[in-house]
């Protein structure tokens, strides 16, 4: 398991979740993610010869950590630009705390996520030859 590759690829989340509470609507969201989970799947295929899909579900969960984390610190804003979000947590449960409902959904989120990312990386492994490991002098 390549876990440097996990931290760099799970960075996208974490610009992600800043950039949802500040820049991305809703409706442009899931294509940004789309191709963030595309992009994952590639340079996973590209730099690892096996362990593809755990790859992918361990990028799936940091990146629901860091999106967690900045919606959680950041809720108030996140949640005054996202009025039908809003508007779900406070129809849920802990609609007192939407701090402590994100903190609840968002590692489900993850762990679903992951295994999407990961099925994607299984098919990308099939399809992209990894690079060929760089030969050292010695």
């Amino acid at each position: 398991m390549s876990w440097p590759l996990v931290f760099l690829l799970s960075l996208l989340g974490l610009a992600m979740g800043i950039a949802t509470v500040f820049f991305v609507p809703s409706n442009i969201e899931p294509l940004l993610w789309l191709a963030i989970f595309l992009f994952s799947a590639y340079v996973v295929a590209r730099n690892t010869s096996r362990l593809r899909f755990l790859h992918g579900l361990a990028i799936g969960i940091a990146n629901s950590v860091w999106i967690t984390a900045a919606h959680v610190i950041l809720a108030e804003s996140y949640l005054s630009r996202h009025a039908p979000e809003a508007a779900m947590l406070r129809s849920m449960p802990f609609a007192d705390s939407p701090r402590v409902m994100m903190a609840v959904t968002g590692p489900v989120i993850g762990v679903i996520s992951g295994i999407v990312i990961g099925i994607l990386c299984a098919i990308a492994g099939r399809l992209i030859r990894p690079r060929e490991p760089v030969e050292t002098a010695r």
